[in-house]
């Protein structure tokens, strides 16, 4: 069984940090290939970043290439996603997704976390 939980969320001003966490309560989150998703008002959820289960391979959209780092920590059943110079349009409610296997990224996802606020603004 997975179960993910997203945290770290909050309003931070443009060109702030922010760390996102999804923590996995199942047996297998070493199995699992991570995924962070986001929403913004009005728009379809679209792909952030993702890892392979070892944790060496990543994917990043454009939009967050070079700003955002997506990484996990096996032994803490936790994927992190470091968020750096952010801007307005980051502006959304993130999403932390796991799908099984050995890639690094799914064009869908099996388990999806609930989802936490993330707000950019002066």
């Amino acid at each position: 069984q997975v179960h993910l939980v997203e945290s770290g969320g909050g309003l931070v001003q443009p060109g702030d940090s922010l760390r996102l966490s999804c923590v996995d309560s199942g047996r297998t989150f070493a199995g699992l290939a991570m995924g962070w998703f986001r929403k913004a008002p009005g728009k379809e959820r679209e792909f952030v970043a993702s890892v392979d289960w070892t944790g060496y391979n990543t994917q990043y959209s454009d939009s967050v290439k070079g700003r955002f780092l997506c990484s996990r920590d096996n032994d803490m059943n936790t994927v992190y996603l470091q968020m750096n110079s952010l801007k307005p349009e980051d502006t959304a409610v993130y999403y932390c997704a796991a799908h099984p296997g050995t890639g690094t990224y799914y064009t869908s996802y099996a388990y999806w976390g609930q989802g936490t606020q993330v707000t950019v603004s002066s």
